[in-house]
């Protein structure tokens, strides 16, 4: 009796059964500032991840550095020139740090990942994707790291699966205690120059308020006069210039068109970038 071939559908994945990552505490905090300091209209950042892989097989990631990108719900385009220049910088300064995968902030793997996993693929073999919320919902950061496998029919691969792998994350003491602030500090962007000037003002009006309400506590008898807080306040309003009111409104006025001219020119010297960026990644496409 013949024996009877059957085509089998199976996971072809040799070299990740004992794969492991281990994570640095500066890779993460070096995320999180690339996420704050992200361009207004993006949603995550991308970047690569730099760093070894042990001889006992575990990938250790010490450094990394944002990458710029477009993406949309049919296509992701990297900015490639820019990934290429960052990496000949950092090995000038590092030449045993190597590249060894690439990460995203959020939650998981989304439906683009699979194409920056691509072509991460054909910079190193089996690179590790590390995904960081940056949300840290809960006041916890999920951290975790995946590896590519291939699902195959027989001898036809169909697709690709993301399979988490192990992931170390050491700290010393120090660097836990910044941790455990980062975990507690709400910002999801920094302010542009406008916010700061208006928070600025409302701190400074609040620090008025309370010198007002001090010097009328004085006077009114509730509070015992201070000699020294009386020299200093007498000081700063004697290092004031003398301003007419029109004069002054003028300072100001003029200084606020001098930084809505600033932040304009700013903004259109970031769209010529951005539009550069798009027709260089186009080029290097087509």
């Amino acid at each position: 009796m013949a024996a009877s071939e059957h085509t089998v559908l199976q996971f072809n994945a040799p070299s990740t059964v004992s794969l492991s990552a281990k994570v640095r505490p500066l890779v993460i905090f070096n995320i999180c500032d690339c996420y704050v300091r992200r361009p207004d209209q993006a949603e995550r950042v991308i970047g690569t991840l730099l760093g070894s892989v042990l001889p006992d097989g575990t990938v250790d990631i010490r450094n990394s550095y944002a990458v710029p990108h477009t993406e949309s719900s049919e296509q992701v385009a990297l900015d490639i020139e820019y990934h290429h220049n960052m990496l000949v910088s950092h090995q000038k300064v590092n030449p045993k740090e190597v590249i060894v995968g690439w990460y995203s902030t959020g939650l998981g793997v989304t439906g683009g990942s699979a194409l920056i996993h691509d072509f991460y693929s054909r910079e190193v073999p089996n690179p590790v994707h590390l995904t960081v919320d940056t949300g840290f919902r809960n006041g916890e950061g999920t951290i975790k790291a995946y590896v590519s496998v291939n699902l195959s029919l027989g001898d036809l691969q169909l697709a690709a699966q993301f399979q988490e792998i192990p992931l170390d994350l050491r700290m010393v003491e120090a660097e836990r205690l910044g941790f455990d602030i980062l975990k507690t500090t709400a910002v999801d962007k920094l302010p542009n120059d406008l916010e700061g000037m208006e928070v600025t003002m409302e701190r400074l009006l609040a620090l008025i308020d309370d010198v007002y309400k001090y010097v009328d506590d004085v006077v009114e008898g509730r509070v015992a006069a201070d000699n020294s807080i009386g020299r200093f306040i007498a000081d700063t309003v004697a290092s004031l210039p003398k301003l007419s009111p029109p004069a002054f409104d003028k300072l100001v006025n003029d200084s606020l068109q001098d930084e809505l001219l600033l932040l304009y020119l700013s903004s259109i010297t970031r769209t010529q970038l951005g539009l550069a960026e798009k027709l260089n990644t186009a080029a290097q496409v087509l």
